[in-house]
């Protein structure tokens, strides 16, 4: 067995929220847990124990008690979680109203801004009676095409309050990338800022909002946020109005917050496919209330004095996860901007800064600032940090390495893994464990988690299908618009009845830890990122030049990078002229993330008999793998074009 490469101290052990908790599962059900190891077997053969604890551990606010905590537990599609209960999801997330920072927002170039949680609850109660005022009711869907700001914030708090679902984009998406999303869901009011700033840019928002919204006629209203400027012009913005201006004068001291069942939707996030749109996933209230709570309560150690900075967009679930630390009463730190900006060492600034005792950020973060030369170690005072949080890639061996020697030695590295049809860890760590190089520390609570070889048998030590065989609170209530389940039955269950099957190749260590190895299917996820490559298609066919193409995302660097083949039609040629058309296309309809790193011209694109593309044969060729089923292909001789390509090798 490997050394860890970390411990936690007697002290960490003694004082950790995870250590409370197995106390008192042991207290209450006659039992002698130990270790991490031992709470997380126990919790997946005790479902409903496991969960009621929660639920009473976190101290979940609800106006009528639950009957049972779950039925149906043997199907995964027909399962009932907490029955009878009434609840808000924005009421537990503002259980606190002090003078303690709720929210500080650090923009690139603007001064920091904070807010108390006494001034977010009243901004929030504002909020909420504007919108009310403005006929939303329960069940309408909010959007948010914000940049990570405080008013982002304070309209999800306020939407939800309300029984109203919100969702968010990252404001980079081009026309097209919104309208992909927002058009599904028909949202009725939708919050913009004027602008958002990236690598010491400003970018206009507005224009491209006043260029949808002829295509997005459920949106009764859009609501302007000033950001990088103080009184945009928002006269070409039909039915708008200033988030400043929309703000109603009056409201309630208390927040009427609406109480609803525990599958109240409260979200809807989109995870994207091969063949056609983002899907829409809609998640329940109570099930990302109360796996957020054991995340960020066990996993993560988080108090009430603690300080969470983790860069992410709205765009990713990631920022759903970083809001939920409200439940905790911590402090967030919500940033804008690119993360070298102005240098390679900003975000280790902020840090040290705002002494952040919790840093959110990404192996290929770490990987390109230890290339660049940067050792924060004896250069920033980074004595607050006490945990830093890793995901959107698998963590390497040398991103462990640089952490503990070139970053901090004693802090707790908390590589997670899960998903955006989750919003919640299959792989995870624990403040009370040790550390390996390369491995992420344990499986979540509540999550029976295995790996499966192609025959459907759990395995350890080999590599084959990340699945939960159990139902868990934080599964997706449905996909928006999809009859009868059938998308949601064939993306997770398809492969493996009644098993949750999520599209990862995993491989479940001896220590009891995970080690994820990259995507088992053809969703790309660059920088931990879901993007379809259907979003990449739809722009590339709008390209005269190309008659067909094909995209992938090939393993680099500890990430994933787009690679995109095109077959030209005959007579054009390829050069730089139609790279740049092709990059620009794409980034101006989908986003800048969607922008392949690689475009290859190739003969020909291979396809089955009835007409598939086959991405994942192609991907299986470029990484040197064998590829199944080749007799099911129209024109296998077309795989070989892809084999050994120079052009990959950097």
């Amino acid at each position: 067995m490997n050394k860890p490469i970390w411990e936690p101290s007697t002290e960490r052990i003694k004082t950790a929220n995870l250590t409370r908790f197995i106390n008192l599962t042991n207290e209450r059900c006659g039992l002698k847990l130990n270790t991490y190891g031992d709470l997380q077997k126990w919790s997946v053969n005790n479902i409903a124990d496991f969960w009621a604890l929660m639920w009473e551990f976190s101290e979940v606010r609800a106006s009528v008690p639950y009957e049972s905590v779950v039925s149906n537990l043997d199907d995964m599609l027909d399962v009932t979680w907490f029955p009878g209960t009434r609840l808000n999801f924005a009421e537990n997330l503002l259980r606190y109203r002090d003078d303690r920072t709720a929210l500080t927002f650090r923009g690139e170039g603007q001064e920091a801004v904070r807010l108390t949680y006494a001034q977010l609850y009243d901004k929030v109660a504002h909020l909420a009676e504007a919108l009310r005022q403005s006929g939303v009711k329960v069940g309408d869907r909010i959007a948010g095409f914000m940049p990570n700001m405080i008013e982002t914030v304070v309209s999800m708090l306020a939407t939800t309050s309300l029984g109203a679902i919100w969702s968010s984009c990252s404001p980079d998406f081009g026309m097209k990338g919104i309208l992909d999303r927002f058009q599904q869901i028909e949202p009725k009011i939708l919050f913009t800022a004027n602008a958002y700033l990236y690598n010491g840019k400003v970018y206009d928002s507005l224009e491209r909002i006043s260029s949808v919204l002829g295509e997005i006629p459920s949106v009764e209203k859009v609501i302007v946020v000033p950001y990088t400027d103080t009184s945009p012009d928002i006269s070409q913005i039909p039915n708008s109005v200033l988030f400043t201006d929309f703000l109603s004068l009056q409201a309630e001291s208390e927040i009427q917050f609406e109480q609803l069942p525990f599958d109240h939707p409260i979200y809807i996030v989109y995870s994207s496919g091969t063949t056609d749109k983002p899907k829409c996933v809609v998640h329940r209230a109570g099930g990302i209330l109360l796996q957020h709570l054991k995340e960020l309560m066990l996993n993560t150690n988080m108090k009430r004095e603690d300080i969470i900075f983790y860069f992410t967009t709205c765009g990713w679930v990631m920022w759903n996860w970083l809001v939920s630390s409200l439940t905790q009463g911590a402090s967030i730190i919500l940033y804008d901007g690119s993360p070298f900006f102005p240098d390679d060492t900003a975000l280790f600034e902020l840090v040290q800064d705002e002494n952040a005792s919790i840093w959110g950020t990404s192996p290929r973060y770490l990987s390109t600032v230890e290339k660049t030369g940067v050792n924060p170690i004896g250069n920033y005072n980074l004595d607050s940090l006490k945990t830093i949080i890793t995901t959107g890639s698998p963590l390497s061996v040398e991103n462990y390495q640089f952490v503990y020697r070139h970053i901090k030695p004693d802090v707790f590295l908390n590589n997670i893994s899960g998903g955006t049809e989750a919003i919640a860890c299959f792989g995870i760590g624990n403040p009370i464990s040790p550390v390996y190089a390369g491995e992420m520390q344990g499986l979540g609570l509540g999550m029976d988690v295995h790996v499966f070889d192609e025959e459907g048998k759990s395995i350890t030590e080999q590599e084959g299908e990340l699945v939960c065989t159990k139902p868990f609170p934080s599964m997706p209530l449905k996909f928006w618009n999809d009859e009868n389940n059938q998308k949601y039955r064939s993306t997770y269950f398809e492969t493996y009845p009644n098993v949750w099957r999520h599209g990862d190749n995993a491989r479940i260590t001896n220590n009891g830890g995970l080690i994820i190895s990259g995507r088992s299917d053809a969703t790309l996820k660059p920088g931990g990122v879901r993007i379809g490559t259907a979003e990449i298609y739809r722009q590339v066919e709008t390209v005269e030049e190309v008659l067909d193409s094909l995209v992938i995302g090939q393993e680099w660097d500890n990430d994933v990078r787009i690679i995109l083949f095109v077959k030209l039609n005959e007579g054009v040629e390829f050069n730089e002229a139609l790279i740049l058309k092709l990059r620009n296309v794409i980034r101006n309809n989908a986003s800048p993330r969607h922008i392949p790193a690689k475009i290859i011209p190739v003969a020909d694109i291979p396809y089955t008999a009835n007409g598939k593309k086959v991405e994942l044969a192609v991907r299986n060729i470029i990484h040197g793998k064998p590829v199944q089923n080749i007799d099911a292909l129209a024109n296998p001789d077309a795989l070989e074009l892809y084999r050994n390509l120079k052009e990959l090798q950097d």
